[in-house]
């Protein structure tokens, strides 16, 4: 399932003295099967996009085309629903959205709330559970009796347990130690190699090398470049001038390259840097 925005424009609070532009014009497209990251400082409009891209936000101009349902400034909210359940958003910061007295509890809500039985929601709910690596004994403790780490797994596992389509991550890993890390960016791995879309918002350029197929690039409200990391990484100049940077060993390939080591390309990753000193 694709997902494209046409000449998206958004603006907070409209009309009021308030408002504040946050997208101009803005034209994407998440391809079915993709690995998406959308890149760009605090204020470029990412996580704006990302509201956009499940309904909870409507366009203040252009349209959101999600599968074959249209969201524009008219949309109303029944129209929206069926886009929310397609397409599943996870917050920065998870954890924040557990509520229920128990984990189980807190993952089968989202499906009950669109109409499946408690039995086959809380069947889903043990599935997607077990999928982000929460334990059954964990199922009727509280969520707030857990770890920060595993209660983002239980947020994520709640949005899974929607069954969506795709998957929009802000800042996924935000806050957690290396190894958390390490197996939340595998399980999405994991999730998107079995057929998921996934849409990452990240600051890490390593994640978006290791794992994305295409990057969108934002700056103060403006899509400014997009293609896939390999030809995005090359331009070390242009990414470190708009303050992103390029993944570590891309960086340190370009070094050697300046004191003379002849490589085809500069590399995104440890194992394409491998390749090229013993290919």
């Amino acid at each position: 399932m694709g997902i494209t925005l046409k000449n998206v424009s958004y603006t907070y609070q409209a009309g009021t003295p308030f408002e504040g532009p946050a997208l101009f014009d803005v034209n994407l497209e998440v391809k079915t099967g993709s690995y998406t990251a959308l890149i760009g400082h605090t204020g470029s409009g990412k996580s704006t996009i990302l509201q956009l891209l499940n309904g909870l936000l409507t366009p203040s101009s252009g349209s959101v085309l999600v599968d074959d349902i249209e969201i524009t400034a008219a949309s109303i909210n029944k129209d929206i629903k069926q886009v929310r359940k397609k397409v599943g958003l996870v917050f920065q910061f998870a954890e924040s959205q557990v509520f229920a007295e128990t984990v189980l509890e807190d993952v089968a809500f989202g499906p009950q709330n669109f109409g499946v039985s408690k039995e086959e929601a809380e069947r889903v709910a043990r599935e997607k559970l077990l999928l982000v690596g929460i334990s059954e004994d964990l199922f009727v403790r509280s969520p707030f009796e857990l770890s920060g780490g595993q209660m983002r797994r239980v947020a994520i596992a709640g949005i899974l347990a929607m069954e969506p389509e795709v998957l929009v991550l802000d800042e996924p890993t935000a806050g957690l130690d290396p190894l958390g890390r390490k197996e939340l960016m595998e399980l999405f791995s994991h999730l998107h190699n079995d057929g998921m879309t996934i849409v990452l918002v990240t600051h890490l350029m390593d994640d978006v090398a290791n794992f994305a197929d295409t990057v969108y690039i934002m700056e103060k409200g403006r899509l400014i470049r997009s293609g896939n990391p390999k030809d995005i990484f090359q331009d070390v100049d242009f990414m470190e001038n708009i303050q992103l940077g390029v993944p570590k060993i891309t960086k340190f390939a370009q070094n050697m390259v300046q004191k003379g080591l002849r490589l085809p390309s500069l590399p995104i990753t440890i194992t394409e840097f491998k390749e090229m000193l013993h290919g």
